[in-house]
């Protein structure tokens, strides 16, 4: 028999079904959580005949029989649980790609993983495998909703039928290996995650999914991120003038920062694309080296802000655009000016523009240095 499958966006009362999915997983059922990529059969790992029921959903699938199940996290910091201590390139991974379409594996030291089994009460080999773990923090608000709330390790396998929804076809294809289903719509991505392998100063790619090794590099660069309302005048002036200080620092031409692994950008929260840049921002940024002749403005972007390691806006209000697209963005957003708010010029004339050059200037050099390690 079908499962119930839930409407979550529709059924008017959101809380009280990510509620009852939380209490169907404390109990020790299974329920379909829709993430970023495909929708994925879920049970707590401390539930012995819930894992079970997931490695069956797994098998039948095609899955390996004796890999463990991929635990999913709410918050990237949640992996500490698990893994313990983790190398630069591993916390740069996690920094940088989580919330995402990216499952980590990590090595775990044979006493971590001995000190881990016996916290959770559960078998070594249904965490671990191979010395190793693999997490995944996902980017879909119902799955980190419920597995924030459950508050225990939550495994997902990927759920039978048409993993990328509708939901009805899982359910028909599941029919009663699963109690519950939300229902979320077709995922965004409709592709599988890709699984990276961490390695002491690499990676390894497992498995390319929605990320190719060429999306992972340019994810991984430094990136820093300036935001204003249309992107023609403040905060293209930030990202010509901060280009200029970091390649000072550097000692190489700002056309060479991307080498370095510097990437420097800056986007509208109400942008429309394409414009250039305003001939008084142009002119006002050359003196102090900076070129703003080739700029073309760009929209603010989800993709852009999980790219960015730190993000300056012009204002308060753009700092709200930027955590209402992304509220786990918060920790590095911020206002270029930390005593309040930078006044949009346009409309005025070029000396306005000069003294707003000189004040950006000055305002980016010192949250470069606060802010952006190098």
């Amino acid at each position: 028999m079908p499962p119930p499958v839930v409407s979550i966006f529709e059924t008017g009362d959101y809380d009280q079904q990510i509620g009852r999915a939380v209490a169907m997983l404390r109990e020790g059922g299974v329920v379909v959580l829709p993430t970023e990529t495909v929708y994925g059969a879920a049970g707590l790992v401390t539930h012995h005949k819930a894992i079970e029921r997931l490695k069956t959903i797994r098998n039948a699938g095609g899955g390996a029989a004796t890999k463990p199940l991929t635990i999913h996290l709410a918050r990237r910091e949640q992996a500490m649980r698990y893994i313990g201590e983790v190398s630069e390139i591993g916390t740069r991974l996690m920094k940088k790609l989580w919330p995402g379409p990216v499952a980590l594996i990590f090595s775990v030291p044979e006493k971590r993983r001995a000190e881990v089994a016996k916290e959770l009460g559960v078998n070594e080999a249904d965490v671990y495998a191979d010395g190793a773990i693999t997490l995944r923090c996902p980017d879909h608000i119902v799955a980190i909703d419920v597995i924030d709330q459950v508050e225990a390790p939550v495994a997902l396998t990927v759920a039978g039928g048409s993993p990328q929804g509708p939901a009805t076809a899982i359910a028909s294809s599941l029919g009663d290996k699963v109690d519950l289903i939300l229902d979320a719509g077709p995922t965004r991505f409709s592709k599988p995650s890709t699984i990276l392998r961490v390695k002491d100063k690499s990676y390894d790619i497992v498995r390319s999914g929605v990320y190719d090794e060429r999306i992972i590099e340019r994810l991984l660069r430094t990136t820093i991120l300036f935001i204003c309302s249309g992107n023609t005048c403040r905060s293209p002036m930030a990202e010509s003038i901060a280009r200029v200080a970091l390649a000072k620092k550097l000692n190489v031409p700002p056309d060479d920062l991307e080498k370095k692994g510097i990437n420097v950008i800056s986007a509208g929260a109400f942008a429309l694309p394409g414009a250039r840049a305003t001939p008084q921002a142009v002119e006002a940024v050359k003196s102090l080296g900076a070129d703003l002749s080739k700029h073309r403005s760009r929209p603010l972007t989800v993709e852009l802000i999980h790219q960015a390691d730190v993000i300056f806006t012009m204002s308060r209000n753009h700092a709200a655009a930027v955590t209402a697209l992304v509220p786990s963005a918060s920790d590095k957003t911020m206002t270029l000016d930390p005593q309040g708010d930078i006044e949009d010029p346009i409309g005025g004339d070029l000396s306005l523009y000069q003294q707003l050059a000189t004040q950006i200037q000055q305002l980016v050099e010192k949250r470069l240095d606060e802010k952006v390690a190098l």
